[in-house]
């Protein structure tokens, strides 16, 4: 009975399955927090793609150690835009309601 064991010779497990799992950590929710920050600076008055940029780069934080400074600025961009979005609407709500005497009695 012979036993087989691991030498230098042989390639390790990921590399003799290619459709194995990688090691390495991805960095795909904070790459899309990101590229969702970026984006929203052109879309800035929408609250979708902050609010999901939002929440993958939160999401971003716990789950990749590795691309905290991604995330982190996918964060900030989108908070920004999503606060601007929040008083851009606001704002235009107010000026709405001030205008609306003279669009009625006008």
């Amino acid at each position: 009975m012979t036993t087989v064991t691991p030498t230098d010779q042989q390639a390790p497990f990921a590399e003799q399955n290619p459709y194995a799992a990688p090691g390495a950590e991805t960095r795909g929710f904070s790459v899309s927090s990101l590229v969702l920050g970026l984006v929203s600076i052109v879309a800035s008055y929408t609250f979708v793609v902050p609010a999901i940029g939002l929440v993958l780069g939160i999401l971003a934080l716990k789950r990749e150690p590795a691309a905290r400074t991604m995330a982190i600025w996918g964060i900030v961009l989108n908070a920004v835009m999503l606060g601007g979005a929040v008083l851009v609407s606001l704002g235009a709500l107010a000026f709405g309601l001030a205008m609306l005497p003279f669009a009625v009695f006008g």
